[in-house]
């Protein structure tokens, strides 16, 4: 099942989100709406805040990235084949020197800037059968993981702009969050009129 895609805008986004258990309520079926709902959106990651729910939960899948050209044979096949849940997560490092690359977000449609973040991360998690691992990422995975990290943290990429850029951008995150935007995926808005 498709879900709304929670709006900039939604206090859910800016909320630290809670770990959850194995015995959470009809996991299996959320994930699998998850992942609908990320493919659905042509997104490479997805987090339970972004669908209105304020847990530890979140979705990546890197292939559509694989196609970069630029990138070398080796990471193109690396990027092809990463998909992975990451249930209460919690990065223990982050390393290497910060650079940019240009973002996007489900919740914040048509609005991409430069979002600097260190390149490598070590992280540990919980996947979909609560098997616990430690491990290392870098390069785009990295960059995906920390965005997707900052969603359950209560962060949004935006926040992470200058504040000459956050000014620049202050009107278009006004009209996203009154739904004056067109998407071509379900989206809940937080500050949308209500129609008679």
């Amino acid at each position: 099942m498709i879900l709304p895609i929670v709006a900039y805008g939604d206090p859910v986004l800016k909320k630290k989100a809670e770990d959850i258990t194995n015995e959470y309520p009809n996991l299996d079926a959320l994930l699998d709406n998850m992942y609908e709902t990320m493919y659905n959106a042509y997104g490479v990651g997805l987090a339970a805040p972004q669908i209105g729910l304020p847990i530890r939960l979140f979705l990546v899948d890197t292939e559509p990235f694989a196609d970069d050209e630029s990138l070398s044979a080796e990471e193109q096949k690396t990027l092809k084949n990463f998909k992975q849940t990451f249930i209460n997560a919690k990065i223990i490092n982050e390393e290497g020197e910060d650079w940019a690359f240009n973002e996007g977000c489900l919740s914040i449609p048509d609005v991409r800037e430069d979002v600097f973040r260190q390149p490598k991360i070590t992280i540990e998690y919980l996947d979909e059968q609560f098997e616990k691992h430690t491990k290392v990422f870098d390069g785009l995975i990295a960059r995906v993981i920390q965005h997707e990290y900052d969603h359950i943290e209560g962060i949004l990429f935006t926040d992470k702009l200058s504040s000459l850029k956050k000014r620049l951008i202050k009107g278009r995150l006004a009209n996203i969050s009154k739904g004056k935007i067109r998407v071509d995926y379900k989206m809940r808005f937080p500050n949308q009129k209500k129609k008679r």
